[in-house]
């Protein structure tokens, strides 16, 4: 079956408006995405017939929000191919998830002179973080290079994975670059080294399918709201084995198994992870999300953004004075670019006066702004729902760019 784009547009009541006089050309998918009626029918069915606190209530709104919280857990455990639903906890979202890894696995695991090896591509998300752990007990943070195409520097991460090398983390694909990494090969690496893992799949999720399994890693995060999700909910996925030893990281309800003024014990995985109570509507709306995704079918979807990808990739380099930041050779929907003499924010705000939405800024990854020697960039970023007429329109709006700066 053909990728109807235009019936899947209908999905997104969002896109159906005007923005200065222009139909909306939502081209900031990397920042956060649109939302399908399915997800919005899902928290409206939440919030308005099945709403109640979950877990241990005996009457029927507590019962049906249980199991679609519950339910919710299932989908994701589906979408990410995890072997098991006490493997996906549920969290604020992907900087949330890091934080707890850091807090948990990291203080119990990283001591005075072991390293933490990131990448340049990293978000902020992925790096302070584990500044702070570092700080706190004596480790290093290190940092693989990357090319001047955004590229890791295989050579580079080889030479870091050392016996004092306790943690990976690392994007699965740049949110500033769209370069897909090779994860499925550096987690192999960095095993068979003794080397725990990381993957930041925030990027990644939205535009093609993910098997943690298959990638092998001990950890994979991501955001809902990446995924045409809810704001405010997402996941860390862990091998069960893994969470199991982890200690907790916030106390609370939920969390325990008993409790008494000399000591309390602690719930096993994926509750001991989930203190207090949880966002409800925000699991059951980012369970919606990867249940629509799976029936779209997200190979189709990382087929039709590829097909965008090179065809806006043609169109952006034909523009005077517009160059390209980040060309790897295994690139997800993302064209960050810089026009000379022209400041990102300037062209942002002119595309806004045509109603095309992208995103200026360094794109929480000053680092990597710095290793390509600019201080912002403008990023169009590519979503299911986007088209080449909208990409038409991002270029027919940044011609208008350099005639009125030229």
């Amino acid at each position: 079956m053909s990728y109807d784009v235009d019936r899947l547009r209908a999905d997104f009541p969002a896109l159906d408006q005007e923005v200065n006089g222009k139909p909306l050309a939502y081209l900031d998918n990397a920042a956060s995405t649109q939302k399908p009626r399915a997800v919005l029918d899902a928290l409206d069915q939440i919030y308005a017939r099945d709403y109640s606190n979950i877990h241990r209530g005996v009457h029927q709104l507590s019962v049906r929000a249980t199991n679609s919280y519950e339910s919710a857990r299932s989908s994701v455990k589906r979408f990410l191919s995890a072997s098991d639903e006490r493997e996906i906890v549920f969290v604020r979202g992907a900087t949330e998830a890091i934080n707890l890894v850091a807090q948990t696995w990291g203080r119990t695991h990283i001591g005075a002179g072991d390293e933490v090896l990131i990448t340049a591509m990293e978000h902020h998300s992925n790096i302070v973080p584990w500044q702070l752990l570092c700080e706190a007990v004596g480790a290093r943070l290190e940092v693989v290079d990357v090319d001047d195409r955004g590229q890791l520097d295989m050579d580079d991460l080889a030479s870091k994975l050392r016996s004092t090398t306790k943690l990976l983390s690392m994007v699965h694909v740049s949110n500033a670059l769209g370069t897909i990494n090779p994860a499925k090969e550096i987690v192999a690496m960095a095993r068979e080294r003794g080397i725990t893992t990381l993957l930041d799949g925030a990027q990644a999720t939205p535009h093609g399918p993910v098997d943690v399994q298959d990638l092998g890693c001990d950890f994979y995060v991501f955001s809902g709201h990446k995924v045409y999700g809810p704001t405010g909910i997402g996941v860390l996925y862990g091998r069960l084995p893994v969470l199991e030893a982890m200690p907790p990281w916030q106390g609370g309800g939920d969390m325990i198994e008993t409790v008494s003024f000399e000591k309390s014990t602690y719930a096993q995985p994926p509750a001991r992870f989930e203190a207090g109570t949880p966002h409800i509507a925000g699991a059951v709306g980012l369970g919606a999300a990867c249940d629509y995704l799976t029936e779209v079918g997200l190979e189709a979807i990382a087929a039709h953004e590829a097909e965008l990808l090179v065809y806006g990739t043609g169109a952006l380099e034909e523009i005077d004075g517009l160059t390209l930041i980040g060309t790897a050779a295994h690139k997800a929907g993302v064209l960050s670019f810089v026009m000379e003499g022209i400041h990102p924010h300037d062209v942002g705000t002119i595309l806004d006066f045509a109603g095309v939405a992208v995103r200026t800024g360094h794109h929480c990854t000053q680092p990597l702004m710095q290793r390509f020697g600019v201080n912002a960039t403008t990023r169009a970023s590519l979503g299911l729902y986007n088209t080449r007429d909208e990409i038409d329109r991002l270029v027919g709006g940044l011609r208008k760019v350099v005639e009125m700066f030229r």
